[in-house]
């Protein structure tokens, strides 16, 4: 088992769902061929040989359940790692949210606003966390898009969503503000934002989305969300594009339904696909799965999320994406309408996931995931597979061996800094 040694400096990265709610909200392939991304400057650092070595070594000091627990991002309940809940006993069996992290090994926890009281609180809680993990410091992650999905909004400059950023047409703005948000992260301990959304909401009626898009342009949403990867990239944080295939012509919230887009194969490639090439081309770290089904895409009636088509055959195969693909949160309706919680996490390990984002069920899922890969369903291969990506992303943000520590001094200075709180007015203005 590895032990992590821990330092000074501001911790840098982090993991969350979907969203569909303001920041106040609790918890909750076949034929064609897509054109190559266009590839630029990545914003993740690339990883030498020195590094990819540095990842074999800690991959291979892990066990079996190690490697299975670091796939699982649940929400733990309480605003410090030693609170006692209730809620952590009735889920996971245990009391706290660090005996929750020991138990299953977690590779990472997503914060909500239940988790969030004032800046001290949340310093203190991200740095406990990480002092709780005992093989490798965590992803932090969380779902700051800004706008209508800000679950740090308590404590975060009020910067405006992305439909109010697209509107200025301004992607140097776009940059500027997931750079502004991800140091306001980074300085409370979190290391992921689950952002930007790279939908097209070209649907009106779309009852998940709307304003969380930077709009129903797909060449003007693929530039705003490249140069928000970027800005992320800039704050030395890791960023995840949602909702691949895409989310943005449905009628259905995929938190209580299962959406169905109907768009033809040649209709996804010039409407849906583009933001996802942009945010591939720029180096994006993450890229979330949809709890939707996408018949042209895939005819067998499983959401994208469970679908091998889509992640491995599209996402990886013909977008030529090699970071980290999440589930979006396996808590949601779209995705439990025809398996239960522990073949729901299977399928979707099976399908090309390497993150499984707050499943319903942890200890349901985290056993069949477990069994699966012992009974030789998921090869050893395919689990190494998931959890070297998963180090990979670790590394490129400074998070394998050591997990730098947050501090509230700095904190206090970073959020709400008159510099951010002007480019706020910037781009209302």
């Amino acid at each position: 088992m590895l032990r992590r040694i821990g330092t000074t400096g501001l911790l840098v990265i982090a993991l969350t769902a979907c969203g569909g709610g303001g920041g106040s909200a609790e918890v909750e392939p076949t034929g064609g061929k897509a054109a190559p991304p266009a590839r630029t400057t990545p914003a993740a650092p690339a990883t030498t040989p020195a590094q990819q070595s540095a990842v074999a070594r800690v991959l291979a000091g892990l066990s079996v359940e190690e490697k299975v627990g670091q796939l699982f991002m649940p929400v733990l309940y309480g605003t410090a790692a030693d609170t006692v809940s209730g809620e952590n006993q009735a889920r996971y069996a245990a009391r706290t949210p660090a005996k929750v992290i020991q138990k299953y090994h977690l590779g990472g926890v997503i914060l909500f606003p239940q988790n969030v009281k004032s800046v001290g609180q949340v310093v203190g809680l991200t740095n406990g966390l990480q002092r709780a993990s005992k093989e490798v410091p965590l992803l932090v992650g969380t779902d700051q898009e800004n706008g209508l999905v800000s679950r740090m909004s308590a404590l975060m400059t009020d910067f405006p969503g992305a439909a109010e950023i697209g509107a200025t047409k301004d992607t140097a703005l776009s940059r500027e503000v997931a750079k502004a948000t991800g140091e306001e992260l980074r300085a409370l301990g979190v290391n992921l934002d689950f952002a930007p959304v790279a939908d097209v909401n070209v649907n009106p009626r779309n009852p998940v989305i709307g304003r969380r898009a930077f709009g129903d342009d797909p060449q003007k949403v693929a530039k705003m969300v490249a140069a928000a990867v970027k800005g992320f990239g800039d704050a030395k944080i890791a960023a995840a594009a949602k909702h691949f295939p895409g989310h943005g012509d449905t009628t259905v919230d995929s938190h209580t339904g299962l959406p169905v887009i109907k768009h033809s194969r040649s209709e996804w490639e010039r409407i849906d696909a583009p933001p996802f090439k942009a945010a591939i081309g720029a180096g994006v770290d993450v890229v979330m799965s949809a709890h939707l089904v996408f018949p042209k895409l895939d005819p067998s009636g499983d959401p994208a999320t469970l679908s091998k088509p889509i992640l491995t055959g599209l996402l990886r195969g013909k977008l030529g994406f090699k970071g980290v693909v999440s589930t979006d949160a396996l808590n949601m309706a779209g995705v439990r309408k025809k398996y239960n919680d522990g073949e729901i996490a299977v399928r979707a390990v099976l399908a090309g996931a390497d993150l499984l984002l707050m499943p319903n069920d942890l200890p349901k899922a985290y056993d069949a995931v477990l069994a699966a890969v012992k009974s030789g369903r998921i090869s050893k291969e395919r689990l190494d597979q998931s959890v070297t990506r998963l180090l990979m992303l670790k590394q490129a943000r400074g998070l394998l061996t050591e997990a730098p520590v947050a501090s509230a001094e700095r904190a206090a200075e970073v959020l709400r800094s008159s510099e951010h709180r002007r480019l706020a007015a910037r781009v209302r203005d």
